[in-house]
C-alpha cells in the first residue's frame, strides 16, 4: 500500500514568511498610524484655538467694560491693567429740579445728587464701601483716575444708590462729599469696582486674571499684593499686549496676542478691541 508524502516548513521558509510578514505589517502600519498621528495633531491645534479663542475674548469682554481711558500697558506688552466698571448712568447737575439739592455740584464738596439715567445692573437699593463713582477721566495728569483725585472718589467712600420718584432718577449719596474736579460732556458716571490686571508669564506657561487689589498710580508687572487670581490659559508660549489711545478722528484700539504651546504644536491668535473712550 503506497504511503502518502508529507512534508513540513523549512527553517528557511519560515524564516522567509516572518521576514514578508513583517515588512506587510510594516506598511500596514505606516498607513495607520501616520494618520492617526495626524489626528491627534489636528486634535491639539483645534483645542488650542479653541482655548486661545476663549481666553481672548474673555479679555475683550473685559476690556470693553473698561472705564473710559484707563487702560495700560508695561513689562513690555506682557501685562495690561484697566479699572472695571460696574455700571454707568447720566447725572444731573442743572435744570428745573423740585429739589435743587438733588443737581450734582462741581463748585465744592457734594453728598448727594440724582441721574437722569438710571444704573441698570444694580438691585436697588445697593451700597458699598469698596467702588469708585468716577466722572470724566481722560487719563491725563490731573483727571486721571489712577492718581485718586479730582475723577475718582477716595477709597472707602460708601456709596449708597436708591430708587427716585420718576423710572429713570436715581439716588445717589456719598458717605462724605466729594468734589469732581470737572464734568463730563455727556453727562456719564461710571461706578468703578476696582482695577483689574492680565499678567502673561511665558516662563510659567499662564496667562492670569488679578482683581480686588488697591488702585495704584504705579502699574504691576507681578501679582498684586492682595489680589484675587484666575489662571485664564494655560500653555502659554508668548503674549503681546498694546494699547492705542483715541484721537477725536478714531476710537482707542487694544491688540492682544497670544500664542498657545503644546507638544511642538502652537498657535498664535491676534484679538483686536475697539474703545469708545468718551468720558
Amino acid at each position: 500500500m503506497a504511503t502518502a508524502s508529507q512534508r513540513g516548513f523549512t527553517l528557511i521558509e519560515l524564516v522567509v514568511t516572518i521576514v514578508v510578514g513583517s515588512i506587510v505589517v510594516a506598511f500596514m502600519a505606516m498607513f495607520i498610524v501616520i494618520p492617526m498621528e495626524a489626528y491627534s495633531a489636528q486634535t491639539r491645534r483645534a483645542q488650542l484655538v479653541d482655548d486661545a479663542d476663549s481666553a481672548l475674548r474673555f479679555m475683550g469682554r473685559d476690556i470693553r467694560a473698561s472705564l473710559p481711558n484707563s487702560v495700560r500697558v508695561t513689562n513690555g506688552g506682557t501685562a495690561i491693567e484697566f479699572l472695571a466698571t460696574m455700571d454707568a448712568a447720566r447725572y444731573v447737575d442743572n435744570g428745573p429740579l423740585a429739589n435743587a439739592a438733588l443737581a450734582l455740584d462741581f463748585t465744592t464738596q457734594d453728598a448727594a445728587f440724582s441721574t437722569s439715567v438710571p444704573f441698570t445692573q444694580l438691585t436697588l437699593p445697593w451700597s458699598s464701601s469698596s467702588a469708585y463713582l468716577s466722572i470724566y477721566n481722560v487719563g491725563v495728569p490731573g483727571a486721571n483716575a489712577y492718581e485718586m483725585a479730582n475723577v475718582i472718589t477716595p477709597q472707602g467712600t460708601t456709596i449708597a444708590i436708591s430708587a427716585g420718584a420718576t423710572a429713570n432718577q436715581n439716588l445717589v449719596t456719598l458717605s462724605q462729599g466729594f468734589q469732581f474736579a470737572y464734568g463730563s460732556p455727556g453727562k456719564r458716571v461710571y461706578l468703578v469696582s476696582g482695577p483689574v490686571s492680565y499678567l502673561c508669564d511665558a516662563t510659567a506657561g499662564t496667562l492670569t486674571r488679578y482683581s480686588e487689589y488697591s488702585i495704584s498710580s504705579t502699574q504691576p508687572a507681578s501679582a498684586p499684593a492682595g489680589a484675587t487670581a484666575s489662571l485664564v490659559a494655560g500653555d502659554v508660549g508668548s503674549c503681546k499686549f498694546t494699547y492705542s489711545a483715541g484721537t477725536a478722528q478714531r476710537n482707542g484700539l487694544v491688540t492682544l496676542t497670544l500664542q498657545l504651546t503644546q507638544s511642538s504644536e502652537s498657535v498664535q491668535l491676534l484679538y483686536e478691541v475697539q474703545m469708545v473712550n468718551s468720558p
